[in-house]
């Protein structure tokens, strides 16, 4: 029998008080399996700044909630933080969530789940971290921002800040189910 023990970091809550702690992790794992593509979820984009300052020099992809997700035509990364993560070297994807899209439009108009739904609630079910981190690898691959042929670091969390990375095979979401979750690095434990 073949096997390798790896370790994994648990907050015992989610939230932004992890961001710093789970940079710090990620930076020692990427370091010590030479993986290059980062990918970073940043609503206003504090966490996309801490991210492409400790990781300067990868190919760090900051993926924001798309424009008009909480208003109309605005887009919520500020300003003085885009600028940052672009000074550091980073890059910054704003697009279509990958696993909501217009099936949350048709779900708030007629109350029906779609599949898309079901796919994210699913994940989930591993805290709302994992779901980010799943859909901003999908988002990054379509964008042709990351490599398809080396895994991925991908940094999510709940609500605001980071508190949850996984090591990720990338996939486009046309091929959704060749998207391989590899290991669980940190994640809240309670969610």
């Amino acid at each position: 029998m073949s096997f390798k023990e790896e370790k994994t970091v648990y907050f015992e809550s989610p939230g932004e008080q992890n961001t710093d702690v789970l940079l710090s992790v990620v930076k020692r794992y990427v370091d010590e399996k030479n993986i290059r593509d980062i990918v970073v979820a940043s609503t206003r984009g504090l966490t996309g700044v801490k991210a492409s300052e400790i990781l300067k020099g990868y190919n760090v992809v900051i993926v924001t909630h798309h424009t008009g997700f909480r208003e109309p035509g605005k887009n919520e990364l500020k300003d003085e933080y885009r600028r940052k993560i672009l000074a550091n070297g980073a890059k910054i994807f704003t697009g279509t969530h990958a696993l909501s899209s217009v099936e949350r439009a048709i779900r708030r108009r007629f109350g029906a789940v779609e599949t898309l739904e079901i796919i994210a609630n699913t994940l989930r079910l591993l805290g709302q971290g994992t779901k980010v981190c799943v859909e901003i690898v999908l988002m990054a691959a379509d964008a042709g921002l990351i490599s398809m042929d080396k895994d991925v670091v991908a940094v999510g969390g709940t609500g605001r800040g980071a508190d949850t990375a996984l090591l990720i095979k990338p996939a486009n979401t046309s091929d959704f189910f060749n998207l391989k979750i590899k290991e669980i690095i940190a994640k809240p434990k309670e969610f």
